[in-house]
């Protein structure tokens, strides 16, 4: 697939100040700062440990529940009420160029709002000595996490023209994601029907995948796995805009 850089970057840049433009935007990410260092601070003044293990078991929930539906739920959906998706696809530009210009834009976007807690591992550094391999692991896990995420919030945004609906029905999809992770849950599963809450918990579940590259362990598969469905999220959302294009 050919990219149209020069397209790309148009896009890019209009969907990122439309970010900062927000008040929206702003509020969402003062929440998601402060509630994943606030839970993580509980847990670090009480137990005492020097890790951010505490912070990365908490931060696909929050991922999926609050803040990516919250900055993907406008990049179609926005469009469809302003009406400006028509003309946006008259314009001579790929689908693909499009798609991925959005798509980076709120990349760039979590990358800075996540970029906020790194407050955390430099207060453990000046008051200890963390382990950086886990902390490393996590941080790239959760790049690779809201990348996944948002490619999946942007294909759902696509399809709805009130922004609530999108955020409810993105919220919901990540987190049954997250959920069928933890192994709890796919145990209930495999009680009401058998095998399949293990399939899901392998095959499906987000949060097994980030567990392993948080505790410092780079296993290729989980990053194949991120990295798969991202792609494939973000060439569906291609697809449904060729659709309404043709």
């Amino acid at each position: 697939m050919k990219l149209g850089i020069k397209d790309i970057l148009i896009i890019f840049w209009r969907e990122l100040k439309a970010y900062f433009y927000s008040p929206i935007a702003y509020v969402f990410s003062v929440i998601f700062i402060i509630l994943n260092s606030g839970i993580y601070m509980f847990h670090f003044f009480f137990y005492g440990n020097a890790d951010m293990r505490e912070f990365f078991s908490v931060l696909p929930i929050t991922l999926a529940l609050i803040f990516i539906p919250a900055i993907s739920m406008r990049l179609w959906s926005e469009e469809k009420k302003l009406g400006t998706i028509e003309l946006l696809l008259t314009l001579p530009m790929r689908s693909s160029d499009i798609v991925i210009g959005k798509f980076l834009a709120s990349f760039v976007f979590y990358l800075i709002a996540l970029a906020g807690t790194l407050v955390i591992p430099i207060m453990l550094v000046i008051l200890g000595k963390p382990d950086f391999g886990p902390i490393i692991g996590g941080y790239f896990g959760a790049i690779l996490l809201g990348a996944f995420f948002l490619a999946l919030g942007i294909f759902i945004s696509g399809f709805f023209k009130d922004q609530i609906v999108s955020l409810i029905i993105t919220s919901l999809s990540c987190g049954i994601l997250a959920l069928i992770g933890w192994q709890y849950v796919p145990m209930v599963i495999d009680g009401w029907i058998g095998g399949l809450g293990e399939f899901l918990y392998n095959y499906i579940g987000i949060t097994r995948h980030f567990n392993d590259i948080e505790r410092g362990v780079i296993d290729l598969r989980s990053i194949v796995y991120f990295l798969s469905f991202t792609a494939l999220f973000l060439t569906l959302n291609i697809k449904y805009l060729d659709g309404r294009k043709y």
